[in-house]
């Protein structure tokens, strides 16, 4: 079972998926489930299945991971599309974000698969996703699936956790902020400067503090990253616009954060989505007992994920860690992904709701 999974994460890694370019990934993922007996469906460069004796009548668990990198940065001392198993490290782009996850819950769903009679009798159903543009969270991934499936009961992100349930993810807004004022020469004492509009609406963003803490994700986080105006030095500027991140926990919806911008700034918003939730998961969920009944530890997770568009129960579990990803050098040891395998098989073979 380690042995194909790291095989195809061998091969996944020798093929370039850069974000919106993972058709030859989605061809191995779906060549790889066909020559294992099934029968993937694919939308795009999404490809899925469903488990051995599927029933409509049964809760659904989604297994997902995707399959889609960023693209290499500087500082690579290996060739970031050659695998390079370097004692029990992996080295290539997407081996610990995603592949690791990708690679052993595709292991999971067949085994648990092939055992026909358990399949048939099993009180849930599986199906796996193999998705794309998780990145830059594209409207062509996860998103475009998710109405062409089964209703689903609850699903396994297996984005790199070490292992441990994340029971909770931030999620994210950008909020593009226009102040006005009025141009005039700078010599005189003319116009109205929208830079200074700006400052009063910065300064309310830096103080403000959201009353609704979590104790998973802590406060929401809001950050100006941008910011421009004026053409030239002795004309008051007319126009000044920022850019804001905004990164909500549970308490709130987008759109209530974006409401509470609105009422206290004079400058102009524009949300560019609402569609990137934060999500949670209670800890009272069967799953996550089960997880705790193994000792491992429930967090609160800062990235974001393919979760944040995923309106049912979910939670992120996967082999490797969030702090290798996107780095130069990635990795992921071969003893996480069987450490995973038989971790997912544990946590299944037994589930019930």
């Amino acid at each position: 079972m380690i042995e194909d999974a790291i095989q195809l994460l061998r091969q996944l890694i020798a093929t370039p998926s850069i974000s919106r370019d993972e058709q030859k990934a989605a061809d191995i993922m779906q060549n790889h489930l066909q020559i294992n007996g099934f029968q993937p469906q694919r939308n795009g460069n999404n490809v899925w299945a469903l488990s051995t004796g599927f029933s409509e009548q049964k809760p659904t668990i989604l297994l997902n991971a995707h399959i889609d990198t960023v693209k290499p940065v500087n500082g690579w001392q290996h060739d970031p599309f050659q695998p390079s198993l370097e004692g029990n490290r992996l080295y290539g782009l997407g081996s610990n974000d995603c592949g690791g996850g990708l690679v052993a819950l595709l292991q999971v769903f067949m085994a648990l698969c092939k055992e026909e009679e358990k399949a048939t009798s099993r009180p849930y159903n599986l199906i796996y996703l193999a998705s794309c543009e998780e990145e830059v969270s594209g409207k062509n991934g996860i998103e475009s699936v998710l109405p062409l499936l089964p209703p689903i009961s609850f699903a396994i992100v297996g984005e790199p956790t070490g292992m441990q349930p994340a029971i909770a993810e931030k999620g994210l807004m950008v909020v593009d902020a226009t102040a006005h004022g009025k141009a005039g020469h700078a010599a005189r004492n003319e116009g109205d400067n929208a830079i200074y509009h700006a400052l009063t609406d910065i300064a309310w963003i830096q103080q403000h503090q959201f009353p609704k803490q979590s104790a998973l994700l802590g406060p929401v986080k809001t950050t100006v990253t941008i910011i421009n105006a004026g053409t030239q030095h002795n004309v008051i500027p007319d126009t000044c616009t920022f850019t804001i991140d905004v990164r909500s926990n549970e308490c709130y919806t987008n759109e209530e954060i974006f409401d509470i911008l609105q009422a206290n700034m004079q400058s102009e918003l524009h949300a560019r989505s609402f569609r990137l939730s934060s999500s949670s998961i209670s800890e009272e969920h069967p799953f996550v007992k089960q997880c705790k009944a193994l000792g491992m530890k429930p967090f609160g997770s800062p990235t974001l994920s393919d979760q944040a568009l995923m309106r049912f129960p979910s939670l992120k579990l996967g082999p490797g860690e969030s702090s290798r990803s996107h780095t130069a050098d990635e990795f992921i040891l071969v003893s996480e992904i069987e450490q995973a395998i038989d971790t997912y098989l544990q946590l299944l073979s037994d589930f019930r709701f």
